[in-house]
């Protein structure tokens, strides 16, 4: 006898003892079956002798493993347990980790749980590849986006260096302005922080005056400032960060 024929004769078994016991034979997903299944295929094997082949572990840490998906709650607690020894049976560490990120129904687990893991490899190669091939785009495409934002920020820098603006420059060249009489906001230009301080510069709708508000730990304060069209300049240079 095969280790087919032997998993047949535990099925028969166990529908003919479930059926004994309880007079209907519980459903396939439950608890009774599985445990009752369990029970009759060792007692199969024994009474066979067959040798049933030892299969290599997955050796590593635990996958976190997302929640299963089902129609009752039986089935993904069906799920959950075929799932757990399926995955004892992959050696590939990375096939092990995409089959438990992407087979997340609990019915998917379930319906191959008698297919040889071999052949249930076999039959998902295809899948594994694409997904894979999608993961390497997925990389390339993050690594070039990293790429442009660091020298969008190096060439940011750059010009900051090149025209000698710095934050705290900036806060000191508006602590030097002229005081005017605060005028109704428009945009902003700019965010500026300093030691237990924070400046929103705007332009106004006085074209000769620029509005601050800042918040300090005595509280916020709003004022008006001169307007310096070279302020201006590095206040939107500055605030251009990629």
């Amino acid at each position: 006898m095969d280790l087919s024929q032997l998993k047949d004769a535990a099925i028969e078994a166990t529908a003919r003892a479930l059926q004994d016991k309880f007079g209907v034979a519980p459903d396939e997903d439950s608890d009774e079956w599985e445990e009752e299944y369990r029970r009759q295929f060792a007692l199969a094997k024994e009474r066979y002798g067959v040798t049933v082949p030892t299969v290599a572990r997955a050796a590593g840490p635990a996958l976190p493993l997302p929640p299963l998906r089902g129609d009752t709650q039986e089935a993904i607690h069906w799920g959950e347990q075929v799932r757990a020894e399926r995955l004892r049976e992959v050696t590939d560490a990375s096939r092990r980790a995409w089959m438990a990120k992407t087979w997340t129904r609990a019915k998917l687990w379930t319906d191959t749980r008698e297919v040889p893991i071999a052949t249930l490899l076999q039959r998902t190669q295809g899948q594994y590849d694409d997904y894979r091939r999608q993961q390497a785009e997925q990389q390339k495409a993050q690594g070039a986006a990293a790429r442009g934002k660091a020298a969008a920020l190096a060439a940011y820098q750059a010009k900051l260096k090149a025209a000698g603006v710095t934050e705290a420059g900036l806060v000191e060249l508006i602590d030097l302005a002229e005081r005017t009489k605060p005028a109704p906001l428009v945009a902003k230009i700019a965010d500026l922080n300093a030691p237990d301080r924070h400046l929103r510069v705007f332009t106004t709708a006085d074209p000769a005056s620029l509005l601050v508000k800042e918040k300090n730990l005595k509280g916020q304060v709003d004022y008006g400032i001169e307007r310096d069209d070279g302020l201006v300049a590095d206040l939107t240079l500055f605030a251009a960060a990629p």
